[in-house]
């Protein structure tokens, strides 16, 4: 508070210093995270002057006020993102689930619905690989969507197109095992090569890739990741539980135990 007995203008007393000092400290925290206090507002540009310089004496002095500021607004942060994930599973669970386009292994009446997000060219989604394949292999329960999202470029849009293709000749989950697979770069010439590989109709397969279609389905499962808030590849659902990035066998059965215990 402002001693009003005090006659010379923008000057502050030192009987109400420390009063104003937790007032603007307060008024400060505010404005970190909840926007602009008007008990800031109110003070003259000589006052704000001299309590920030109050303010800046006081941080240097007690460095570690930063640290657990920032430690709170973090907190508040991804509190905030994990609310956003859970509303917007919700709103997008038809097209998470359901999608009919989106190709479906493991178990089809699984209990438990496992979704990734990938990218043929992302690496860490092929050190993924293996590791959601061995969890769909050791657990029978378990339903798998695949969302292709190429979010690496040409290259990536052309593998996407490629394998949502081949499901037409009904071998999309060969085609997308040996191209997660693959260790040498995926471009056209590439990609060919493993298709023919694997018995496909090479020729009806660059026919497909021109569908629009496909396109629509590209552009759905980027507004879908968008929507999710994905900042990149690998992305999975596990049924209410949104994850960003890899994690190691033992951690995906745990995601899946507790989806399942929750059911």
């Amino acid at each position: 508070m402002i001693d009003e007995t005090d006659s010379r203008p923008g000057k502050i007393g030192p009987e109400n210093m420390n009063n104003l000092f937790r007032l603007f400290i307060a008024a400060a925290i505010l404005t970190v995270f909840t926007g602009p206090a008007s008990t800031a507002d109110s003070l003259s540009e000589t006052q704000k002057k001299e309590v920030e310089a109050v303010i800046q004496d006081y941080i240097l002095k007690n460095p570690e006020i930063i640290t657990k500021a920032i430690a709170v607004l973090q907190t508040r942060q991804r509190e905030a993102e994990e609310q956003q994930s859970k509303a917007a599973l919700i709103a997008h669970r038809s097209q998470l689930f359901e999608d009919p386009t989106s190709p479906v292994g493991g178990n089809p009446s699984g209990d438990i619905t496992v979704i990734e997000f990938f990218d043929y060219r992302c690496g860490v989604c092929k050190r993924v690989h293996p590791i959601v394949d061995e969890l769909i292999r050791t657990d029978n329960k378990i339903r798998r969507v695949y969302k292709e999202w190429p979010i690496l470029g040409p290259a990536s849009t052309v593998a996407a197109r490629a394998a949502l293709a081949s499901h037409r000749q009904g071998k999309y989950f060969v085609f997308h095992n040996a191209m997660m697979e693959a260790r040498a770069q995926l471009d056209t010439k590439a990609i060919m090569t493993i298709a023919k590989r694997v018995g496909l109709d090479t020729n009806q397969l660059t026919l497909d890739m021109k569908s629009p279609e496909i396109d629509r389905i590209i552009k759905q499962n980027f507004a879908l990741a968008e929507a999710l808030k994905l900042n990149g590849t690998p992305s999975f659902v596990i049924e209410d539980t949104l994850l960003r990035g890899g994690r190691d066998l033992a951690s995906m059965k745990k995601l899946v135990a507790d989806a399942r215990a929750k059911k």
